[in-house]
């Protein structure tokens, strides 16, 4: 039986930061939130994106410079913190039994990962029923558009919602740009910590160690145009429409934005539809499919 002193809980503090640590890296590269949204660190209570409605573009200089000016907006992620707290029982230390530990923190690791996805998710699944920076719904049929390059002028309406189905949603997204269009705003990056001190009064009172996982930050929208919405059926007619939708989306002033759908998103019950739209090369009739791996599907566990 292993005497529980100074030395025993520092290799423990060890071992469960490490265990915590690699896991997460291990787990980041292919979860659902590292692929579709953007991390943004924060260094203070909240951050404002003003910047989120407008576009830079080159042209020719000739006399001075024609300034563009970026547009007044309250589009604030507040930061908040998030928890998951893990005890250790004294006697499994007593015991050398921490083999169940190293699972557990890892479970933990996989619990923050599943955190963000779930979070991320989300701002997809309602994103027709939040505001976004424009201070229309993030998916809304009612995006302003001005005539003038500058922000002024005539306004038109602009959807990033396709058809008036009430079915499951599915969207399609352009990850193809420097800022992808689901934010993750980070202010403390995931880390674990503990109270190891045999006289503090939990472990006096319940022979327990606490180690505590801790995150916070918050979770917001980029630009609209880059993600569409629809809750029709999802059929390759409906695709090939909802894809050229996006593909002519237009800047202020008429000029398009390049805007190609890279990745289709849809919930499992939707994942044989996708496939079938864009994994056959070959349709029922034998003639070529034109949509053939045209986007990567992306199956959501969490929508």
């Amino acid at each position: 039986m292993a005497i529980v002193n100074s030395e025993i809980l520092t290799k423990l503090r060890t071992t469960i930061r490490g265990e915590f640590n690699d896991a997460l890296q291990k787990l980041r590269p292919e979860s659902f939130y590292n692929k579709v949204a953007t991390t943004i660190p924060s260094g203070s209570g909240s951050n404002t994106y003003g910047f989120l409605g407008s576009f830079p573009k080159f042209r020719k200089w000739s006399g001075q410079r024609e300034l563009g000016s970026v547009k007044e907006g309250a589009y604030t992620l507040q930061n908040e913190p998030y928890e998951s707290t893990l005890e250790v029982l004294r006697t499994d230390i007593e015991d050398d039994n921490l083999g169940v530990y190293r699972v557990l923190t890892q479970s933990e690791a996989q619990a923050g990962i599943d955190f963000l996805n779930i979070n991320t998710a989300a701002l997809l699944s309602s994103g027709d029923k939040t505001l976004c920076h424009d201070g229309q719904n993030f998916f809304d049929a009612e995006h302003k558009v001005y005539a003038k390059a500058d922000g002024t002028g005539a306004t038109s309406n602009v959807s990033n919602i396709y058809g008036e189905g009430t079915g499951k949603a599915w969207f399609l997204l352009d990850l193809s740009k420097s800022l992808k269009p689901l934010l993750i705003q980070e202010r403390t990056p995931f880390e674990i910590d503990n109270k190891i001190d045999p006289k503090d009064e939990h472990a006096f009172m319940y022979n327990k160690y606490l180690f505590g996982a801790y995150w916070r930050g918050a979770f917001g929208y980029g630009h609209w145009q880059q993600a569409l919405m629809s809750k029709t059926d999802l059929t390759a007619d409906n695709f090939a429409k909802a894809y050229a939708q996006m593909r002519n989306i237009t800047r202020d002033g008429g000029d398009k934005m390049g805007i190609k759908p890279t990745h289709m998103i849809v919930p499992p019950d939707l994942q044989s539809e996708a496939e079938s739209i864009i994994k056959v090369a070959i349709t029922t009739g034998g003639a070529g499919n034109i949509h053939y791996n045209k986007v990567e599907i992306i199956v959501c566990d969490w929508l």
